[in-house]
């Protein structure tokens, strides 16, 4: 039974990057290095780790590499609740086929690692002015076509194909939200969820994509009421956010859940009464990730005793 002290509330890797700390692949790095860099995460007090292909790609593993990795997460007491992918979308133009072989083989591998969930979204590779904004957010990405393209069909047979998979393996699937993508807001993400139709479909509300763009959005609290009904995983994380009314301009910046303007004690109430049971990944970016990433595990195993009482 999940209460408020077991509930699996994960840190995410992203602040550790795909290499090595002397530029070695993540994939090829010593299992020395992911120890050192998963004891950091347990030291925060962490009990649980979602390890995102944007730090280590389990689906591209050797069979004795993600043994390894199964031996440094027992050594280090962490377990894995949740495998979320990053950029790989299953109908990126180049590299879409093969990001769902490795997706199948992160389904494949899923059971072996604890993990319940697998995250997948539709968004691609930074462009150039992304990678060097001083936030990624602030330049211009991919964007999905619109949704009577021929490639929505694709997408949604893919998903499909996966959760087929994954109830083979007893595992769920859920949809990330982002920007511009098939899934880039709650009509459309819901949508979405509904023309897959697979029992282990859900959305994963990462609303905090949304909420930095520095253009208009849909009223937080009702972007929330259309997608948490579909929420069987979250990636969670808050933004301050400003609009000057006179010339349009807004302002956004990380920082910890109980700062921003989401207001995430009523959104995760709100989920919980809905039923929601499924994994938080913490995410932030700038500043010492990890360490907001960890006021945040506090903060909502807070929210849930109050839920419990």
């Amino acid at each position: 039974m999940l209460t408020a002290e077991n509930w699996p509330i994960a840190a995410n890797m992203l602040s550790f990057g795909a290499t090595a700390p002397d530029g070695t692949p993540m994939l090829e790095a010593p299992a020395e290095v992911w120890a050192s860099q998963l004891r950091q995460v347990a030291d925060l007090g962490f009990a649980h780790v979602d390890p995102t292909d944007a730090w280590l790609s389990i689906g591209e593993l050797t069979d004795v590499r993600f043994k390894e990795l199964l031996t440094v997460l027992d050594e280090v007491g962490l377990k894995v609740p949740s495998v979320s992918t990053t950029r790989r979308s299953v109908v990126d133009a180049r590299d879409g086929e093969r990001f769902l072989e490795i997706g199948h083989a992160i389904i494949d591998r899923a059971p072996e690692l604890g993990a319940t969930v697998v995250n997948f979204g539709f968004m691609q590779a930074l462009t150039p002015p992304q990678s060097t904004a001083l936030w990624f957010w602030l330049e211009e990405g991919y964007h999905d076509p619109q949704d009577d393209s021929p490639l929505r069909d694709v997408a949604i047979e893919r998903i499909r194909e996966l959760s087929r998979h994954a109830a083979e393996v007893g595992v769920e699937i859920s949809l990330e939200m982002y920007e511009d993508t098939f899934i880039g807001t709650p009509d459309r993400a819901v949508q979405f969820v509904l023309d897959v139709d697979r029992e282990n479909v859900g959305l994963n509300p990462d609303l905090g994509n949304i909420v930095r763009l520095h253009r208009p959005i849909e009223h937080i609290p009702t972007m929330f009421e259309k997608v948490l009904p579909y929420t069987n995983f979250w990636h969670i994380k808050n933004y301050l956010r400003d609009e000057e009314p006179t010339t349009g301009q807004v302002f956004t910046a990380p920082v910890p859940l109980a700062m921003g303007i989401v207001n995430y004690r009523t959104h995760i109430l709100k989920a919980l009464e809905l039923g929601f049971h499924g994994p938080f990944v913490c995410e932030h970016y700038g500043s010492d990730s990890l360490g907001v990433a960890a006021m945040n595990r506090e903060y909502i195993r807070q929210v849930l005793h109050s839920a419990r009482r």
